[in-house]
């Protein structure tokens, strides 16, 4: 879903689509911080949300995986360029103020912020 045009404004006094992109800044720090603070722009609700649910778990499973020896330090670096192509695609589309879904994640996300 594309909002363009929009300059809603969000909690912080800023567009809803530069609070967006800064859900994903520091990934799942930056999306609980928003999470917590934002309490009714759903745009910026909803970013925050995938990446609480997006990092969070890429976090804990990289960290997982280098403990296992020989095979684990190699999963866990080819999970860095992952991480990183997630992170530039997500900042880029809520930055041009799209409601961008992850598949699995983005669902989950989306069902969070309407309860």
């Amino acid at each position: 879903m594309m909002r363009n045009n929009r300059t809603t404004n969000t909690f912080l006094g800023i567009s809803e689509n530069i609070a967006g992109l800064l859900c994903y800044v520091f990934g799942f720090i930056t999306g609980m911080v928003f999470l917590i603070l934002e309490k009714k722009n759903e745009f910026v609700r909803f970013h925050a949300m995938q990446s609480l649910a997006t990092f969070l778990p890429l976090f804990v499973i990289s960290i997982v995986v280098a403990w296992i020896p020989f095979i684990g330090p190699i999963i866990a670096f080819l999970l860095t360029p992952l991480g990183l192509i997630l992170w530039i695609l997500l900042m880029y589309k809520a930055f041009k103020g799209e409601r961008f879904k992850l598949p699995v994640v983005g669902d989950f996300a989306e069902k969070q912020i309407s309860n």
